[in-house]
């Protein structure tokens, strides 16, 4: 194509409420436009782009024998209320009525739709196992959309879902899949991870995540420097630790005045964090609970929801009513259960609140205190494997796939069954495997650029090669040549953008690297003299003079 036909935006300013690189390129690159908040349109490069992404997903989804169907965005709120999940998902669930006031949800997830389809169309055993898979707009009403595309309320997903007989038939599913995610994104040339993950609002046993790694990324990934040990900091498990220490002090009662952070208690008692101790309070259906971490922990609260449920932090009204000093709470004279963290469980002549205001205790222990231990923290970079192989390294992550085993969550409630090999009725068992495709592009460009833009790779580039040539419209020589090369590379399926506009030079340079396009081949009157062209690759900083008669086969060579 030739550059004067076609809409790229490009710009130098960097937007202003673009706070991540990945946002900043893809407005400058013109690859989207903001409508509204999350909400964003795709421009014809941006397009490009997008439809590569598609296609590798979709040649890898059909390759693994899914097939593929398309569902409606709009879903009747009656599926979402047999499910369960319509009073349950929350506010990201954008509900609406029709003209005939029935209540309606824009889909943010479609387990509900490809379940009724299922309990419609599969009848008997013989038809399993069978895996559906589309693309298709999801919208989730994001509280605070963010990071453009990659925190989006309207979004583009692929996802899939399997029926199976049995626990076996979906397991060799969910394998498969796991195999054709890695087989996708070694494609789209990224350097990712998989980790164990929680299933989330989605429901279900195992799940995994995969995750671009990148510095701007929201999830903490965990892995191991001595195993292939590897896990969303949410799902690192600890077991409990044998106590090695013995108390050597006598307890002491410590006025600590008006410090009540961790942070400042361990310095104004010249103390590390790690050998403190402190006590959050939360509020369950079965009342109040006291938790208890070492100071230098984090609360992972995901655990504590599958310990006790939907919980809550108790207010300060809350604790002033069970009797506990905000700032000052310890573990001894509590009157509500005490749940311990393993890691705080060992400790030995720490420091705690005094449950009274302004003192501490320094020198405490657990000998009469009644506590039940757990796993109740995040996992902190250092930390032992949980696979007992090395220590966890800890990075960041954008989360672009998550697979999971759904069982029958969904089938059971439903009526999702087909007729067993005995005759009788027999429910489906589930598998649910997303992609985040719209995410994929920005988290590609969180990890491949530079000062002058986009570093995309060939394989999701919105043109393979650019032809910048100098002086197009003037010099009739430097437009022959060009165009006799553009043809070269259209004619064999390349795909190469001429840029044919009345621009200097120094600006179709610049708008190329922006882009992102892997290569660049440059053709002046010197080349026109000397028979040569100049090649430059994105990622490299050197160039090349190529012959021209070779320059069709060196970029095939590099297209390979």
């Amino acid at each position: 194509m030739k550059t004067m036909k076609l809409l790229i935006p490009t710009q130098k300013e960097v937007p202003n409420d673009a706070k991540i690189i990945s946002h900043q390129l893809m407005i400058r690159a013109g690859l989207i436009s903001k409508l509204a908040s999350g909400l964003y349109s795709y421009l014809p490069m941006g397009v490009r782009v997008l439809h590569k992404v598609e296609n590798i997903i979709r040649q890898e989804m059909n390759k693994s024998g899914a097939q593929e169907v398309l569902m409606p965005v709009a879903q009747p709120a009656e599926l979402w209320q047999t499910s369960g999940r319509w009073d349950k998902y929350g506010a990201e669930l954008l509900c609406f009525a029709d003209r005939h006031q029935r209540e309606f949800c824009l889909g943010p997830t479609h387990e509900e739709v490809i379940t009724h389809l299922a309990a419609q169309y599969l009848r008997s055993y013989k038809q399993l196992p069978m895996n559906f898979y589309q693309i298709q707009t999801k919208f989730r009403d994001e509280i605070r959309p963010r990071f453009g595309v990659i925190r989006s309320r309207e979004f583009i997903m692929k996802d899939a879902y399997s029926f199976h007989l049995d626990q076996a038939s979906l397991q060799q599913t969910y394998d498969a899949m796991h195999q054709t995610y890695s087989n996708i994104f070694d494609r789209l040339g990224l350097d990712y991870r998989v980790v164990l993950a929680d299933s989330g609002s989605i429901g279900g046993d195992a799940s995994h995540e995969f995750h671009v790694l990148a510095e701007s990324g929201e999830d903490a990934i965990c892995f191991s420097d001595g195993s292939d040990y590897a896990a969303n900091i949410e799902k690192v498990s600890f077991s409990k630790q044998e106590k090695t220490c013995q108390s050597i002090t006598t307890e002491e009662r410590i006025l600590t005045k008006k410090q009540t952070s961790i942070k400042n208690v361990a310095r104004f008692l010249n103390v590390k964090k790690s050998s403190c101790v402190k006590t959050l309070i939360i509020k369950t259906k079965n009342g109040f609970k006291a938790l208890a971490l070492r100071g230098d922990h984090e609360l992972n609260e995901i655990k504590i929801h599958n310990l006790f449920g939907d919980f809550e932090f108790a207010t300060d009204d809350e604790i002033k009513n069970l009797d506990l000093k905000k700032g000052f709470i310890g573990i001894k004279d509590l009157d509500i259960d005490l749940i311990v963290d393993y890691s705080a469980s060992v400790l030995c002549d720490f420091v705690c609140g005094a449950n009274e205001w302004d003192y501490h205790l320094m020198g405490a222990n657990w000998q009469d205190i009644e506590f039940v231990d757990a796993d109740l923290r995040n996992a902190v970079e250092g930390d032992d494997s949980p696979d007992g192989k090395g220590k966890l390294m800890i990075k960041r992550g954008i989360e672009v796939g998550h697979i999971f085993q759904l069982g029958t969550k969904y089938s059971s409630i439903m009526k999702a069954n087909v007729i067993g090999e005995s005759g009788k009725a027999v429910t489906t068992t589930m598998g649910c495997y997303g992609i985040g495709v719209t995410r994929i592009i920005a988290a590609s460009i969180e990890q491949n650029y530079d000062d002058k833009g986009i570093i995309f790779s060939s394989a999701i580039a919105p043109f393979q090669i650019v032809i910048v040539p100098i002086n197009y419209n003037k010099s009739t020589r430097v437009k022959a040549l060009a165009d006799k090369l553009y043809q070269q590379f259209i004619g064999v399926g390349i795909e190469v953008l001429l840029d044919d506009r009345k621009e200097r030079a120094g600006i179709m340079f610049a708008d190329s690297e922006l882009l992102g396009i892997p290569h660049r081949m440059v053709i002046s009157d010197t080349h026109a003299d000397n028979g040569n062209v100049e090649y430059k690759a994105r990622d490299k900083s050197d160039k090349i003079e190529v012959i021209f008669d070779d320059a069709l086969s060196f970029i095939q060579s590099k297209l390979i």
